[in-house]
């Protein structure tokens, strides 16, 4: 927050944002130890540009949605090229990202830049607040399968800006939210969002200031964080809702012009490291309970390079593939040049690689760099202002902590399926940038092949958002994909990129036709989209002994209403008092046929 990122017209390869020179001035001061380490050799990896360019130039975050296409946000749409658009990858018929196909996506209701950004535990997705554009005091919900956003409802306070701030998925499947600003003061303040109701309620203030922070899901649940005073550290405690003072941080990884810091990681061996914008890191063992964990110093990113707000990627090798530029001076917070390093926790080693196009280096700002996990074990790499991405493909072989297992797969009815094992949500969260967004991949994704042919199915209702869950059992619900042929299939369930063995799947005959509606029964809602009530007309061939359902995007039915109805055309009416807003299935049932169509609540 406290240094602004400005938008200009976009000129053909040049950075469409440039970040001021300095921030606000502070008299806080780094401490701790400054030392020197070489940058050591690899056989590195391989970037690959996908055949492709996007329709428009890529303006920030990229999210894995829970079919294994990529939402990218845009500066298509909005105001002064801050964007409310987005564009949508769909990996090829044979999987590969590479060779996959962009198409365009609904726009937000208001332009964003630097926000908030979760997908939840029913496939949707959330986003809140922004840095510029109309959505500050605003969050809104994309429904993929239906291509639209809706708004929540607002938060408490209509002074709370939520900026660029961070969030995290509660165990619950509840967001908590951080806001940046109340008024033009600096805010302590949180919020909590339930997708079920699409409303949010007051959270527990932090300690201390969260602002420019990098928030990391511990195994525990709880949420660590380093405060931007720069040496102190606190906890969120799901079970309580409560924040809690944590161990002092032993180097400020906060740089003194503009307070950036860069991303966090939970690693294979059960600790944590983050990476500051000042050339520092620091690890962090976890105690497991509400006592302090143990902080110790890190090594230093080589050649005076940091991460002033910046992408990074924990690979399926266990390294941590880092984009970088020099540390901020007094003259420039965001320097213009971005390199690229893999880290190995295991040897506390950076060791550069080339940059996407080749070379040593990017002319741009690291701040313009965003990563995302893929589901075939690749990082996506995006530079804001253009439309060529990449995806790194990293050497050696996962690791096999990181394997999810596949104990059973349960039938529900012929596309709808329960998948059953162990680590179906990683060891974390897959890729990081700090404050301004999150890409968190730590939910299952369902991979479904035959020779070169790859579908991806719908996973929703995962039971837990947790990570590093070993041997305790996790769940999946999946729907597949229309048109997919019959017959005896390879099912895997990826996480962050890792993939289960896989398993023999099999399913009903005729699948292609998932549309249960039929010519004989019309059903149609009005108004739609809704506010206080709906009134829903079917055509019955018989008469008889109606139920008619309202079921939200989870399954759960939150409105059940019986009816006597006549042969012919038919009308009832529901009243959508206390039903939040969203994407609801009005459905007719006489007890043999079920009818469906959508409906949407505002």
């Amino acid at each position: 927050m406290f240094c602004s990122k400005t938008s200009s017209t976009y000129k053909k390869g040049k950075n469409p944002l440039q970040k001021c020179g300095f921030a606000l001035r502070r008299v806080l001061l780094l401490s701790g130890l400054t030392f020197g380490l070489s940058a050591a050799g690899l056989a590195q990896g391989t970037w690959t540009p996908l055949t492709a360019a996007a329709p428009d130039y890529n303006q920030g975050v990229m999210l894995l949605l829970n079919d294994g296409s990529v939402l990218a946000k845009t500066s298509a749409g909005g105001a002064s090229g801050i964007g409310n658009g987005w564009n949508r990858l769909t990996p090829d018929i044979h999987g590969s990202y590479i060779n996959g196909t962009w198409t365009n996506a609904a726009g937000m209701q208001n332009s964003r830049l630097y926000f908030s950004s979760q997908v939840l535990k029913n496939g949707t997705v959330y986003v809140a607040g922004g840095e510029y554009g109309t959505g500050r005091h605003l969050a809104e919900i994309y429904y993929p399968n239906d291509d639209m956003w809706l708004p929540t409802f607002p938060l408490t306070d209509p002074t709370d800006t939520i900026y660029d701030a961070n969030s995290q998925v509660l165990p619950d499947g509840r967001i908590l939210q951080a806001v940046v600003l109340t008024g033009h003061t600096v805010s302590h303040h949180t919020y909590i969002y339930d997708p079920a109701t699409s409303s949010f309620t007051p959270g527990p203030n932090t300690l201390g200031i969260d602002d420019e922070t990098s928030w990391l899901l511990l195994k525990d649940n709880s949420i660590l964080f380093p405060d931007m005073t720069g040496s102190t550290a606190e906890r969120y405690m799901p079970a309580t809702n409560t924040w809690i003072h944590d161990a002092p941080v032993p180097v400020n990884l906060f740089d003194p012009y503009g307070f950036e810091t860069g991303a966090s990681f939970l690693l294979p061996d059960g600790r944590s490291w983050f990476l500051g914008a000042t050339s520092k890191t620091a690890y962090y063992a976890p105690s497991g309970s509400t006592a302090n964990g143990t902080w110790t110093v890190g090594p230093p990113v080589p050649d005076s390079m940091g991460a002033p707000d910046a992408a990074a990627a924990m690979m399926v090798n266990g390294k941590i593939l880092c984009a970088l530029s020099q540390t901020p001076t007094f003259d420039s917070v965001f320097h213009h040049r971005m390199r690229f390093s893999e880290f190995d926790y295991n040897t506390n080693t950076f060791s550069y690689i080339s940059a996407p196009a080749g070379g040593d280096s990017i002319e741009a700002a690291c701040y313009t760099s965003n990563m995302l996990c893929l589901p075939d074990g690749s990082v996506l790499f995006s530079r804001q202002g253009d439309d060529q991405y990449y995806v790194y493909t990293p050497t050696g072989t996962p690791l096999p902590a990181g394997k999810p297992t596949i104990s059973n797969i349960l039938l529900n009815n012929c596309d709808t399926f329960l998948a059953i094992g162990t680590l179906f949500n990683g060891m974390n969260q897959g890729a990081s940038y700090g404050d301004d967004w999150q890409m968190a991949t730590n939910y299952p994704i369902i991979r479904i092949s035959r020779h070169d042919t790859i579908y991806y199915a719908s996973t929703y209702n995962w039971n837990s958002t947790g990570v590093a869950r070993g041997t305790a059992a996790d769940t999946v619900q999946f729907v597949l994909p229309a048109g997919i042929p019959h017959g005896t299939w390879q099912l895997q369930v990826t996480a962050n990129g890792f993939a289960s063995d896989p398993v023999d799947f099999s399913f009903c005959d005729g699948l292609a036709v998932t549309n249960t509606t039929k010519a004989r029964t019309r059903i149609s809602v009005y108004p739609n989209p809704a506010s206080d009530e709906v009134t829903v007309s079917y055509n019955s061939a018989k008469g008889g002994e109606y139920s008619v359902k309202l079921t939200d995007v989870y399954g759960r039915v939150v409105m059940t209403q019986k009816q006597t109805a006549s042969a012919g055309d038919n009308t009832t009416t529901l009243q959508l008092n206390g039903i939040a807003r969203g994407i609801y299935t009005a459905s007719v049932s006489d007890g043999n046929d079920v009818y469906n169509t959508k409906v949407v609540v505002k």
